[in-house]
């Protein structure tokens, strides 16, 4: 029997609110900020919606190789900080701060030099296409100093200093928002410059959040204060260790970016009203997702923490707990969604009543797998990642989405011709697959190993 209570865990919950907490408002911050630039952008019609969406669909598959990056970059750093051994993170953190430029410089040159033909794969609506290239160019300027900024705040949360990106985020946000209102619609003197102008304001933004996670870093976290040193001095060894650990998370983030991708290509292909009603449902869907990826996050930290300090049966214990509590939490914010989804729908966008009932109708589908999607979160991020069995959460996550997700979304659109809400449906039956397939892993306890 699994023991939830306050009173019999007040450890565990006092570090996993410690570190939990902080990444749940800086990821609703962030979720927010995309919100703000979805919002004021809808204010100048579907085809802004969409366009947006779709250049931001380059960006999201960026983050997502970064995420898996510095998953696998942070189960070293959190293996290495349970265990002591301080001296030893700056040469991961090194590591990932490399591949963090390599990975964005690649990115930033489709996104600034590419934009229209990257564009014109995902859709044929000419004015999408011409209105995203446009955001598209302005928005890649921040592309590399995000990924510098990703690298330092995932590394924070590892060695327990979670409030410094949640700042940062909070900042960003705010400078965004005012800057969305007066460059999108002409305020204070300025002329409205439209969806060029919540490019611009993003980027700036963006500056403002790296500069601060510097200077944060730098000044009050010196384990993780890397120097140009760092670089030229890592341990061949611990690059193969790292490599052979995170390598793995990079291909799963990857394959599933790009299933991620591969979803948004066939709601293109089912209309602009449904890429609308997706884009909006899925920035509503992640104001609530942020709870899950809390708890996961959290999850990875401490277990990671307790695995590099040896205390495998305390982390097995910990992580049945987690698992509890993401489907208890789950069935909440699904309720959450249904409630809360419409009003904020109805009231933040101006939709026609069909991409209205169909945006609606969509997001009632996505509240129906929370449950299910918070555990799966718990399982890839946290569990799996945490002992260092990223082989297995690869396989288990890339074979869902591809075998059984991106299929049936081709069925659904191409074939059977249903609408996107149907689709949508189809497309999330692979949460309650990777739920059947991911347990006997997680009964065997092989995920439970110190790798440091």
């Amino acid at each position: 029997m699994i023991s939830l209570g306050f009173k019999q865990n007040k450890d565990f919950y006092k570090t996993l609110f410690t570190i939990s907490i902080p990444i749940v408002i800086q990821n609703f911050i962030s979720s927010s900020l995309n919100l703000v630039d979805n919002v004021m952008i809808g204010q100048l019609g579907e085809t802004f919606i969409a366009a947006t969406g779709l250049a931001n669909q380059i960006f999201f598959v960026m983050t997502l190789i970064l995420f898996g990056a510095n998953s696998g970059i942070s189960i070293y750093i959190a293996q290495f900080w349970g265990k002591k051994e301080t001296d030893r993170i700056k040469s991961v953190l090194a590591i990932g701060l490399t591949f963090a430029l390599l990975i964005s410089g690649v990115f930033f040159i489709l996104g600034f030099l590419l934009p229209v033909e990257v564009l014109s794969l995902m859709s044929k609506d000419a004015e999408v296409v011409k209105h995203g290239a446009a955001y598209m160019k302005i928005v890649s300027l921040s592309y590399i100093i995000t990924a510098i900024t990703f690298a330092f705040g995932f590394s924070t949360r590892s060695v327990g200093h979670p409030k410094l990106p949640m700042a940062a985020s909070i900042i960003s946000l705010l400078i965004n928002t005012g800057l969305n209102y007066v460059l999108i619609f002409g305020h204070l003197g300025f002329a409205p410059m439209g969806i060029e102008g919540a490019a611009i304001a993003t980027v700036i933004a963006r500056v403002v959040e790296f500069i601060i996670i510097l200077y944060g870093v730098y000044k009050t976290i010196p384990v993780l204060s890397v120097s140009p040193k760092c670089f030229v001095t890592i341990p061949k060894d611990l690059i193969l260790k790292v490599a052979k650990t995170a390598f793995p998370v990079i291909v799963n983030e990857g394959f599933w970016s790009l299933g991620m991708t591969a979803y948004a290509l066939v709601y293109a292909r089912i209309g602009t009203d449904a890429v609308a009603a997706v884009m909006i449902t899925n920035t509503v869907n992640s104001l609530f997702m942020v709870i899950g990826f809390g708890l996961g996050n959290a999850s990875s930290v401490m277990l990671g923490n307790t695995l590099g300090a040896g205390e495998i049966e305390r982390a097995i214990d910990y992580n049945k707990k987690f698992l509890s509590l993401s489907i208890l939490v789950g069935i909440v914010i699904g309720v959450l969604i249904n409630l809360i989804g419409p009003f904020l729908v109805r009231n933040l966008y101006q939709l026609t009543p069909k991409s209205y009932e169909i945006t609606i109708i969509t997001l009632r589908i996505l509240a129906l797998f929370m449950a299910f999607k918070f555990y799966n979160t718990i399982i890839i991020i946290g569990t799996l990642r945490s002992g260092g069995d990223t082989v297995f959460s690869m396989l288990l996550e890339i074979t869902c989405v591809w075998l059984i997700g991106v299929p049936l979304a081709l069925l659904g659109a191409f074939v059977l011709k249903w609408p996107v809400y149907a689709v949508v449906a189809l497309v999330n039956a692979e949460e309650i697959v990777k739920v059947i397939a991911g347990l006997p892993r997680l009964l065997s306890n092989k995920w439970a190993k110190r790798l440091v």
